[in-house]
């Protein structure tokens, strides 16, 4: 009997398993209560998080949702308006936490192609003080930006955001859940991307391979604010050390490495620019995602190509507008780029 195909998985990055160091460390790690801050290895991954990203603390939480809830919650009061992309992941992926768990308003305004928020754009949304109008709080930007290609916002832009905010009494904070692809592939310092913002929240369990957690970051005062809202939100983990020690790895060993799904993903466009039927919605991938979308009288569309492909072991989804994210990560060598591509050319070809 043949052995099953083995299973290679381009959803996201979010379905990478720990590394086999990241195991050995979870099953050695020195634990206590994290709820009362006696947890070693949880202190050390706050500890290292927070010099990485150049602020004065941080704040180990279960999730990226939790990450950002607890941020803007700790920056807002019931009632206030924070600013943020119409295809932020804020606004589309989290559930209106924010609405639904703080009374926090959301003012959309346009992300352009790159991920980006005009400035005028962000300026103009900025309330004056009037009786009828909530209060504007807080600016978010997301680094990268999921739904705009990967893409990695620059220094330049982020300061150029930070000063604005800081202008009009608002405070800024970056959806970083990918914040270490954006820095390798720009070639600065997460600390250099984080440095405008009031917080930031990185994301250890997408490209850094780690099976659980995120990082909040910011100011002591912030983190004593984002403590309190984690304990209510239920986020005390107690124990928290075997988890957050698959974190300390991925801190030490997994950030260099991103280039190589950067470089990965470039492959993959390449391989797939010419195939009958599909195109590109970003001709050079930015980090670590490709987006290829369906074109009219295609041998098959998204659906049907992520059915044939599941025979084949290799897992895709597809988005609701038909278009099909790939999302390269450690658990994707360049024989599963391959094999991508040829199945691809097999099912596409006339």
């Amino acid at each position: 009997m043949m052995n099953p195909v083995e299973r290679v998985d381009f959803r996201s990055d979010t379905v990478t398993h720990p590394t086999p160091e990241m195991r050995e460390a979870m099953a050695s790690a020195e634990v206590g209560d994290d709820v009362y801050g006696e947890d070693p290895s949880v202190n050390r991954l706050q500890a290292m998080a927070a010099e990485l990203l150049g602020k004065q603390a941080a704040l180990f939480v279960p999730s990226g949702t939790m990450a950002n809830l607890a941020s803007i919650l700790a920056h807002c009061d019931r009632g206030d308006e924070v600013i943020l992309g119409d295809e932020s992941h804020v606004f589309q992926n989290e559930a209106g936490g924010i609405s639904a768990f703080g009374g926090v308003h959301p003012h959309l305004i346009p992300n352009n192609r790159d991920g980006t928020l005009a400035l005028d754009s962000i300026e103009d949304a900025i309330r004056h003080d009037d009786v009828h109008y909530p209060i504007s709080r807080l600016v978010i930007i997301e680094n990268t930006h999921n739904r705009c290609g990967g893409t990695p916002l620059t220094v330049e832009y982020t300061r150029s955001v930070g000063a604005l905010a800081e202008k009009h009494g608002l405070r800024l904070h970056i959806d970083g859940a990918r914040i270490f692809n954006a820095a390798v592939e720009l070639g600065v310092s997460a600390a250099d991307l984080s440095e405008p913002a009031d917080s930031v929240a990185l994301c250890l369990s997408k490209g850094l391979c780690a099976p659980v957690g995120s990082v909040i970051c910011g100011d002591a005062a912030f983190v004593t604010r984002a403590h309190r809202i984690r304990k209510a939100l239920g986020g005390g983990m107690r124990q928290a050390g075997i988890l957050a020690a698959a974190g300390i790895v991925a801190l030490d060993s997994m950030i260099d490495r991103l280039v190589e799904d950067h470089q990965r993903a470039r492959r993959l466009a390449d391989g797939l620019r010419d195939i009958p039927g599909l195109s590109l919605r970003y001709e050079r991938p930015a980090t670590n995602m490709v987006f290829v979308e369906f074109l009219p009288g295609a041998k098959l569309d998204a659906a049907g190509v992520m059915e044939a492909m599941r025979k084949e072991g290799i897992i895709l989804r597809a988005s609701g507008d038909g278009s099909i994210r790939l999302v390269l990560h450690y658990w994707i060598d360049d024989a599963a780029v391959e094999r991508l591509i040829s199945n691809l050319k097999r099912l596409m070809g006339r």
